[in-house]
């Protein structure tokens, strides 16, 4: 039986610039509709962990990304079909600026027909405000925008100067008062992650709700038009019908120190059949019965000498490592992995010492970029986003492939069962790749042995 179309509302919200507010007001959306009793699934373009983190909560349901260069077409518009079958309301919440990236937020809200609201932080303009939210609303013939939200604004008057100055075709949705109650707490990557803060976060919706609430121009309160969500001819987890990874247990490394986890690289692996486990690195004396590891990134410099004093745990790792079994060690995952590392007060402590190396944070200048994992067991794609640099690190057996950009990416390394890299490699572009690399395959030191 052939599936039938999906309907639901949708709103997407994107920004002329980063720090607008999106992810504030996207939270206090989700948080307001919750309240009345709707399901809302959120989506966040783009690879990023810690934004998920905090709608997760104000939604209180799962939250996962939407790139269409990173998960492919069909694994978009499957998500979106999945979520409207069973939602009130879908909120996606862009990236960066509404054209910026290939693809951009309107690409993606063109492809799948989302209305699009443009979040501006209109301090220190008015009319001006209006041109530019009716420039990028003009841009493209294929973006429908639902109007514009005017964020931290400053009075009555000031909201009326931006009402009047816009065509009747590009209302003003909402005009939200400067309040720093509401504004979500910010660390050196990006938010706070919402684990730390989940009281504090809680406190934040709610006075959110009511700062939506307050505004004169009520568009945004009501839920939008529905969307037509069609469902793919193949399903995207098709691939994963095969299963690679059947009878084998993968522990995850999950604290303070490694969350940076795609719920969809965990879905991915549960896909193929795995069992996923959680350890905590900072705590846990042992690892939990496994074949394969994953060390994922986080703010392992933030906590280094807990993880450094943490031998029991060190000693577990390096064996399982001698072992030959599969570790995917990723950006903060990669640092735990090498010889040492310095912290951000230039403070140096022993590491895992399982790749050779050292490690050491830079302040706020960073790399960050989509990028191909080129390595013997395939392609699969990710993105780079740190504030660090490693040195004296073994030679690499391939580098990513930028996006856009012919120098050569992110270095990765392979020996033993480990894979190391600072890329955040997102599972469901390569399903078959990503087995082999918790299996241990295609790794130089693995062949020559068996």
């Amino acid at each position: 039986m052939t599936a039938s179309v999906a309907h639901c509302p949708a709103l997407f919200l994107t920004a002329p610039a980063s720090n607008q507010g999106k992810t504030t007001i996207t939270a206090a959306l989700a948080r307001y509709f919750t309240n009345q009793g709707k399901v809302v699934r959120v989506f966040k373009t783009g690879p990023d962990y810690l934004d998920p983190q905090i709608l997760a909560q104000a939604s209180k349901q799962p939250v996962e990304q939407l790139d269409i260069w990173m998960a492919g077409d069909d694994y978009c518009q499957d998500k979106l079909y999945q979520a409207a079958q069973v939602a009130d309301l879908i909120l996606v919440e862009g990236a960066m600026g509404m054209f910026d990236g290939d693809p951009s937020s309107a690409d993606l809200a063109a492809r799948f027909g989302i209305p699009m609201a443009i979040v501006m932080d209109v301090k220190g303009m008015a009319q001006t405000a209006a041109a530019v939210a009716t420039g990028l609303a003009n841009f493209r013939d294929d973006v429908e925008v639902a109007g514009l939200i005017a964020n931290r604004c400053g009075s009555e008057r000031h909201a009326e100067l931006i009402r009047d100055a816009l065509p009747e075709s590009l209302p003003l949705l909402a005009t939200l008062k400067r309040d720093e109650e509401v504004t979500l707490p910010e660390r050196h990557l990006g938010l706070v992650q919402a684990d730390e803060v989940k009281e504090e976060l809680e406190i934040r919706f709610e006075a959110a709700v009511e700062w939506l609430k307050a505004t004169k121009d009520t568009g945004l309160l009501a839920l939008p038009k529905a969307v037509a969500f069609l469902p793919i001819k193949t399903s995207s987890e098709n691939q994963a019908t095969e299963q690679r990874l059947a009878g084998k247990t993968i522990a995850v490394a999950k604290d303070a120190a490694f969350s940076f986890i795609y719920d969809a690289n965990l879905i991915a692996l549960q896909s193929m059949g795995a069992e996923v486990v959680f350890f905590s690195p900072l705590k846990d004396q042992a690892l939990p019965e496994a074949d394969a590891l994953w060390l994922p990134g986080g703010y392992p410099e933030l906590h280094a000498k807990a993880l450094s004093e943490n031998i029991a745990m060190r000693q577990a790792i390096q064996a399982f490592y001698q072992a030959g079994k599969g570790i995917l060690a990723e950006c903060g995952g990669m640092l735990y992995s090498l010889g040492e590392l310095t912290d951000l007060n230039e403070v140096c402590y022993p590491m895992l010492g399982i790749l050779e190396g050292q490690g050491s944070m830079r302040g706020k200048r960073g790399c960050q970029g989509m990028q191909t994992a080129v390595i013997p067991q395939g392609e699969i794609r990710g993105h780079a986003h740190h504030r660090s640099r490693s040195a004296n690190t073994p030679e690499p057996v391939g580098h990513g492939r930028r996006q856009r950009h012919p120098a050569p990416g992110e270095a990765i390394y392979q020996q033993q069962g480990l894979t190391a890299s600072y890329l955040h490699l997102f599972f469901p572009s390569n399903l078959d790749v990503t087995a082999k690399i918790f299996l241990g395959k295609g790794h130089s030191s693995l062949d020559k042995r068996h």
